[in-house]
This record gives C-alpha cells, structure tokens and sequence, in this order.
C-alpha cells in the first residue's frame, strides 16, 4: 500500500519543470478491495497532478534544528557560587539543570545562577521542557503528515491541532527573516 512521502504545505522541487512548488492537496488513489490508497499523487498548483518520484523535498537549511538531533539530555551541574545550605529552597540543592546537546556532555542550554536562584521551579521547568523539544517537534511533524494524508476523513478538532503542529514545525524549521 502507498504511504505519502510528502506533506500538505511542504515545499518541493518539481523536476519536471525545474520549480519550487508548494504540496496543496494530497491525492490518494483507491482500488476497489483495498483498505488503504494503492498510489498518492501531488497536487501542487502546476496545472496537473505529480508522482511521488517526480518531486524532491527541499533541503533543511543549515543550521536549522530537525528530529535527529540526537538525544538531549538534562543534567545537574554543581552550584559554584552557593552551598547547598544557601540553597536549600531550591528543588535540588546545590545544583542546577544543564541541558546537553552534544554527545560528548558539553554544547547546550545553562541559566545564569542569579536567574537560577530567582525562580528555580520556572528553571526547572524549562529545563524540561527543552530537553525534550527534539521529541516534542518529531511528534509534531507526525501529527501533521498524518492528517495531511487524509484530512477529510480526520475530525475537525484533529484537522485543527495538524495545522497548529505544522506552523511550529514551520518555525522551527525556518530561519528568522533579517
């Protein structure tokens, strides 16, 4: 069975033309017998429908973030400019959240002690939730292509949210302008 290669609003080369095109309407092909499309077409708003094979993704840009990232990972750094009886407040004294990017423990996400020591429970927070964004922007972008396949038969609720998904994946994705 044809699984779509491509996703609603995701920018492709068409070879045939030698063009950039936007993907406006997947079109999937049934066969009488078969629960699911046997073949999907693209439409792109060049005057006919294109083949999976006859279009190419754009490139991720340099530098953009994308879901291979590779793991990230929350660690706890020793706390240099206070004791952990100074800090006692805090949800883990006499540490604070690193957010490690790299595979070699180092490269990432720190917060200035005083920001740390201001708001710890914030800190954490976004400690968190940074260290999990790779996953977060993965399961995002499958949200979108999966109701890009057949959002005439998704609840509106689910067409919604895939809309929403793929204009934070757009964002990520897309440097910012100037």
């Amino acid at each position: 069975m044809a699984k779509a290669q491509f996703h609603k609003h995701q920018k492709v080369w068409v070879e045939a033309v030698g063009a950039w095109a936007t993907i406006e309407k997947l079109i999937p092909i049934w066969t009488k017998g078969f629960d699911e499309p046997v073949k999907i077409t693209y439409e792109v708003g060049l005057g006919r429908e294109f083949r999976a094979d006859e279009l190419k993704a754009e490139d991720v840009a340099e530098g953009t973030i994308t879901p291979d990232v590779g793991p990230w990972r929350l660690m706890r750094a020793r706390n240099k400019w206070q004791a952990p009886e100074e800090s006692a407040h805090h949800p883990f004294p006499g540490t604070f959240p690193v957010v490690v990017t790299d595979a070699n423990d180092w490269g990432g996400w720190r917060t200035p002690g005083a920001e740390y020591d201001r708001d710890p429970v914030k800190i954490e927070w976004q400690a968190r939730l940074i260290a999990n964004a790779p996953l977060l922007l993965k399961l995002a972008q499958e949200l979108a292509a999966s109701v890009s396949e057949a959002p005439e038969d998704a609840p509106p609720e689910l067409v919604r949210l895939a809309k929403a998904a793929n204009a934070v994946v757009r964002a990520v994705a897309e440097p910012p302008a100037g």
